[in-house]
């Protein structure tokens, strides 16, 4: 027999395992943006005349979370709003995403940024992966992408830079950070409540919503996005994270709210523990650092 909706009486699309609830496309997305709304909220007020840049690549949570933002804050002629997109150097891959990323930012009128690393960095993705290099392609793009992120929201004056960052990517970097002992990482996490000087603040309106319900979300609303995995995350060590968080989660739903609501409730006790150190500037490139040179440096030393 059809399901129904725990709200309504129309034919349910969708049930939500880890509250109980049948949900109608009406009530899920009415579901999907009040959260998002809530968090919004609760990393901090948005000033007057702010300029907000989405980092979007052109995958589901990206594009979604550009979406969000746009629906929030278009309404108030105040705040400017711009995409970005960072071209790591993946053909076949990124190529295609970045047109979609392009499409979107066109269809809500907003302006659109590409930075890459061969500009950047001097090297692409694919040259760096030829190199075979142990550390492995994830430990070198995050790195990279952040340092692209933050140079052209510095380039572009913006006061926040948003990241499609959902609850599965949350509740991933915490256990990791976890098993790994690093404390002090854990809390860096952000969204962050200081600004430190030189680098652009985050915000995550997604970060209370499963990836699943992003890509549904996405269905629902006709969001166009690029459907394809990165060809070298497969080598990451974060989807072993992840298959044992998903496992977690099919046994006992609400397993990745469980593990992000716990860090919420401790994350004030690792600041004050942990509390932001006064930076440096890198001596090679000037980017703040805690040490003599950033990490993008160290990187580039080693490959380049």
């Amino acid at each position: 027999m059809a399901k129904t909706c725990s709200k309504c009486k129309k034919p349910a699309i969708t049930f939500v395992r880890y509250n109980g609830t049948h949900l109608c496309s009406e009530h899920f997305i009415n579901y999907f943006e009040r959260r998002v709304k809530k968090d919004i909220k609760k990393q901090g007020k948005t000033q007057c005349d702010s300029k907000i840049g989405v980092a979007v690549s052109g995958g589901k949570d990206s594009v979604v979370a550009l979406h969000v933002i746009y629906d929030i804050f278009s309404r108030r002629s105040n705040i400017e709003l711009c995409g970005i997109t960072v071209d790591e150097g993946i053909k076949g891959y990124r190529d295609k995403s970045l047109i979609l990323a392009k499409e979107n930012c066109k269809k809500l009128g907003i302006k659109h940024y590409t930075t890459s690393f061969k500009d950047e960095i001097g090297i692409t993705m694919d040259e760096i992966a030829k190199k075979q290099d142990e550390l492995g392609e994830c430990s070198y793009c995050g790195v990279f992408r952040r340092l692209c992120l933050n140079n052209k929201s510095k380039e572009l004056d913006l006061d926040k830079i948003v990241t499609g960052h959902n609850l599965d990517d949350m509740a991933q970097s915490i256990l990791m950070n976890f098993v790994n002992g690093d404390v002090k990482k854990l809390a860096r996490l952000g969204p962050h409540k200081k600004v430190q000087p030189g680098l652009v603040p985050r915000m995550f309106p997604l970060r209370t919503i499963p990836e699943k319900e992003d890509t549904l979300y996405a269905i629902l609303k006709k969001i166009e996005y690029h459907d394809a995995e990165c060809p070298y995350s497969t080598r990451a060590l974060r989807g072993d994270f992840r298959d044992i968080i998903d496992n977690l989660e099919y046994k006992k739903p609400g397993t990745r709210y469980s593990i992000l609501n716990s860090y919420d409730s401790i994350k004030d006790v690792l600041i004050d523990m942990y509390p932001p150190v006064d930076l440096n500037k890198c001596k090679d490139c000037g980017e703040p650092t805690s040490q003599m040179l950033c990490k993008a440096c160290i990187l580039r030393k080693k490959i380049m």
